[in-house]
């Protein structure tokens, strides 16, 4: 574990859930899609316990492969199970310049965090809250729109994230996204 500067735009890519094994090996929980990609970039951080949010680290990844359905990773200079046990719960992040820009159109979930949600439904603009969060559902990705300043309603609202069905426009410069959706549902 070596101090670094750390870069002011880290995102998170992944998580350490557990120990595996007696050699410090750990299971982790991948974000990035395939999974595997997740050992691509690099140099990597982990976030702060709850309530430590701004206490980073940076760690090494000597190893790592699938295993099952998720993935196991050995850090480099921990060698027990004990060692790993301290890195548990808390996730991975790398530097955003890190992962492959990406086609026109296809966005980081990062990119839409924080992003204002308005809804264009029947004639009328209103805007429906900020996106705290996304979900990988299975059946598609959905959104957590939180209400915020200015919105129609105080209602938290999970929306489906499937553009060019329901977003007709994502602005990344203006920090909007707007979606045919009825406010009301």
């Amino acid at each position: 574990m070596a101090a670094v500067k750390t870069p002011a735009d880290l995102i998170p890519v992944g998580k350490i859930v557990s120990v595996y094994g007696v050699k410090g090996w750990v299971k982790v929980y991948s974000y990035t899609d395939p999974k595997e990609n997740l050992f691509d970039y690099g140099p990597y951080w982990l976030a702060g316990r709850e309530g430590q949010e701004k206490d980073l680290l940076s760690i090494e990844i000597d190893e790592g492969r699938a295993q099952g359905e998720g993935l196991v990773a050995h850090l480099k200079g921990v060698d027990d199970r004990d060692e790993a046990r301290v890195f548990c719960q808390r996730e991975i992040l790398v530097a955003k310049t890190a992962l492959p820009r990406l086609p026109q159109g296809e966005y980081y979930w990062s990119d839409l965090l924080g992003l204002k949600v308005y809804s264009s439904w029947e004639g009328k603009r209103s805007l429906l809250g900020t996106v705290k969060q996304m979900l990988e559902t299975g059946a598609n990705d959905v959104m957590v729109v939180k209400p915020c300043e200015g919105s129609v309603d105080q209602r938290e609202r999970l929306l489906p994230f499937i553009p060019h069905q329901y977003q007709t426009e994502i602005d990344l410069q203006a920090g909007c996204l707007s979606l045919e959706w009825d406010p009301d549902f």
